[in-house]
């Protein structure tokens, strides 16, 4: 008759390799990066430091790979050749920080702050960045803040979606999705005349680039809107009002659903 196995030995293989827990935190090194801020090429792999205060800390090639830093301050620390590959950033202040040849590769840093910081040669493949504050235009371009926009849009945030778009146009004052987009933010935030503005604005990049069914859907957008301010002061009927708006509503949706579906016209 075989020996019963010890009761851990049968537990481990019972367990399946993915059950296993992950290798600990350097807990020695956790307390030395928080208590003296002074932990160049430490290992913080795996460290949870959820709201941890390591403003000019000195972390340069650090291992923070899998780190949980949500909501830490790292404003002005010293990040340089730091691996964060899949560290967790969200919310993080990095105000002033020095991320320069940092790998950030699958980081999560949406919503982090991050004016001022210096991403020189960073790696950021897979970086998650979405509402993150201050990002330096090397890392985000014109189209990169009109995607975010689209995707405000779609939750009917338009406030957000304004900021972004605000962001996409002053680093390309000549991308006409991004004011046709914009146009229809302001229509939905009751800025006829902004929208028509933008509205024709796009209408001419459109033209000017050759695009034509973005002119035609600039125009017939700065069209409806004209046509509804006309019929909102001449209709005498409640209904026939009514009817315009829906028909209008209608179409400035399918403009946002071909922006959405097509990103550029």
């Amino acid at each position: 008759m075989p020996r019963p196995l010890p009761i851990l030995t049968a537990l481990a293989l019972a367990l399946p390799l993915g059950a296993l827990p992950a290798r600990a935190e350097n807990l020695e090194h956790v307390r030395q990066a928080l208590s003296t801020r002074q932990c160049s090429g430490c290992d913080l792999s795996q460290a949870g430091l959820v709201y941890g205060n390591l403003a000019g800390a000195d972390l340069q090639n650090a291992n923070l790979s899998g780190a949980n830093l949500s909501r830490a301050n790292l404003s002005n620390a010293n990040l340089r050749n730091a691996n964060l590959t899949g560290a967790i950033l969200n919310n993080a202040n990095l105000t002033g920080a020095d991320l320069s040849g940092a790998n950030l590769t699958g980081a999560n840093l949406q919503e982090a702050y991050l004016t001022g910081a210096n991403m020189a040669d960073a790696v950021l493949e897979g970086t998650h960045f979405h509402r993150a504050v201050g990002l330096p235009d090397s890392v985000m371009d014109a189209e990169g803040y009109y995607r975010w926009a689209m995707i405000e849009g779609q939750r009917g945030n338009f406030e957000g979606a304004m900021r972004y778009l605000e962001e996409s146009i002053a680093r390309d004052p000549e991308l006409p999705a991004a004011y046709l987009a914009r146009a229809i933010v302001r229509f939905r935030m009751d800025d006829w005349d902004g929208a028509i503005a933008d509205g024709t604005r796009a209408e001419r990049l459109y033209t000017e680039v050759g695009s034509f069914r973005g002119q035609r859907v600039s125009s017939e957008f700065v069209t409806g809107i004209q046509e509804l301010r006309e019929a909102a002061i001449e209709a005498e009927e409640d209904a026939a009002r009514a009817q315009r708006n829906g028909q209008f509503m209608s179409f400035v949706g399918g403009i946002a659903s071909l922006l959405f579906q097509f990103f550029l016209l």
